[in-house]
């Protein structure tokens, strides 16, 4: 399989996955009217069809440890629990964050779930594998999570309407979060045990986890939305738009590329998974740049948003650049 062999490779892969974790979203604004319940089974498609599609492609190169097909015959039976395991919690997470987004709004549930999410995914992680300096490394997640900070003020200043903080909501994003900071130790648990897979087959295990997952959870959520919106039923999913389940496929795919990015750059011996998870949680700034250059939706915002909005950006750069610089100092 290949993995990086320089920091400044590594520190490549890193870079996307933070823009493609930030990014797989977009394709949810190009399908209009489209359930997200509905799009999530399209999404789930591209995801495990991208981690087969990575595993033949750069799993079967270079001459690192196990080609991909090799590595998931050799694979023992605990690692791969781990890294279904790890894919099964992360969708829970990532759908009780959307529902959370809706019932509490973007500038209470963003923050918390995505914030907690990088405080506990990071400093789990580190205890796991402690490699990095520390001092580099927790002060730039202090910077990106102060940046998310900044980033749902700006949100929230922008908005001409202030929904209820509702308390639902608000203990939704806990859960939310807490789960999606949980579900990164564990995959990289997987790698690293006895008989562990490497990045490439981890991917496909937790892509499957994933996949086994959302057929209960996202068919409970159909019939009984969070959001307290009508149930979703999949005569819907059978009528829409070819366009639309590309889509959501696509979105799935750019997910999964950023996923193989982060776990074959943690895999790399000076980076290890805590910069590299921390380094991917930035893309809570990048989908905030589709937001403000793409999709313009601070065009009509207050000069108070936008002011926030300059520093979030200027907090995310400097946190990064520490996280980026613990592993070589």
């Amino acid at each position: 399989m290949y993995q990086p062999e320089t920091y400044g490779v590594a520190l490549l892969f890193m870079i996307v996955s933070m823009l493609c974790w930030g990014s797989w979203a977009n394709s949810m604004k190009l399908c209009p009217g489209y359930r997200f319940q509905l799009f999530y089974w399209d999404y789930v498609i591209g995801l495990v069809a991208g981690a087969v599609l990575w595993g033949v492609a750069l799993g079967s190169m270079g001459s690192a440890g196990r080609s991909f097909l090799t590595d998931i015959v050799h694979t023992g039976a605990y690692p791969i629990l781990l890294a279904m395991a790890s894919g099964a919690i992360f969708n829970v997470a990532n759908l009780l964050l959307v529902a959370a987004i809706d019932i509490a709004g973007l500038a209470v549930a963003f923050p918390v779930g995505i914030g907690l999410a990088l405080i506990v995914g990071a400093v789990s992680t580190y205890v796991i594998s402690p490699q990095g300096n520390p001092v580099l490394l927790f002060g730039g997640i202090a910077l990106v999570s102060a940046a998310i900070l900044f980033d749902a003020i700006a949100y929230r200043l922008r908005e001409t309407e202030h929904a209820a903080m509702s308390r639902r909501g608000i203990i939704i994003s806990l859960v939310a979060g807490l789960l999606m900071g949980t579900f990164y130790p564990l995959v990289s648990k997987a790698m690293t045990v006895s008989a562990g897979p490497g990045p490439y087959a981890a991917l496909l295990f937790f892509a499957l986890g994933v996949a086994v997952c959302a057929v209960p959870v996202n068919y409970f959520l159909m019939r009984f939305p969070l959001d307290g919106r009508e149930p979703v039923f999949m005569q819907g999913y059978w009528q829409a738009q070819a366009g639309w389940h590309l889509w959501g496929m696509i979105g799935g795919a750019i997910w999964g590329t950023g996923a193989m990015a982060n776990f074959v750059a943690s895999q790399a011996h000076i980076v290890g998974p805590t910069v590299s998870y921390s380094i991917g949680q930035g893309a809570t700034m990048i989908s905030a740049c589709w937001g403000v250059f793409v999709w313009h939706e601070f065009s009509v915002a207050p000069a108070r948003a936008k002011a926030i909005l300059g520093w979030m950006f200027v907090l995310f750069l400097c946190g990064l650049t520490a996280v980026a610089c613990a592993p070589i100092f």
